[in-house]
């Protein structure tokens, strides 16, 4: 039952970080902008701005953010079909569905952190990758653990 609810709360804890490295606006800093994947906060006079990102290339930035929003929306499913898969498979069986789908998540996770590393920001000289950006590349690893828990793991026979 605690290995139960530590998986619980390891798969909960992945879907927040997730849903923070998608939402927030740091995937990009220097100290007058905050880039997201959707917009960027540029500083003036003590006020920020919100500004569109037009000076990206749009094919690479909407992968990133389409793959983004799918491993949030995998690993919630999982979730759900994780917590449906223990009232309803038979004893001795393997989640084998819901690893599945945590794979797919750590998938499009990983596809979106590798797409902004190599296609955006990759001539600027001024800034860094913020906490989002790292948070993405945290649940690429929590994602693929809890992939590989759910494939090994068997609904435990009384």
């Amino acid at each position: 039952m605690l290995v139960l609810a530590g998986i619980v709360a390891l798969h909960v804890t992945t879907i927040i970080l997730l849903l923070v490295a998608t939402i927030d606006n740091a995937w990009w800093t220097t100290d007058s902008t905050s880039t997201d994947l959707w917009g960027q906060w540029v500083l003036t006079k003590s006020d920020w701005h919100y500004l569109n990102l037009k000076d990206y290339p749009e094919e690479f930035l909407q992968s990133v953010q389409a793959t983004s929003v799918l491993a949030c929306v995998f690993a919630i499913l999982a979730l759900f079909v994780f917590l449906a898969q223990l009232f309803t498979l038979p004893k001795g069986q393997r989640f084998t569905f819901t690893g599945i789908l945590q794979l797919i998540s750590c998938l499009c996770i990983m596809t979106a952190a590798s797409v902004y590393t190599a296609q955006l920001h990759t001539n600027e000289t001024e800034g860094g990758y913020g906490h989002s950006y790292i948070l993405a590349w945290i649940s690429f690893v929590l994602t693929l653990l809890l992939a590989i828990i759910y494939l090994v793991l068997r609904k435990k026979s009384e």
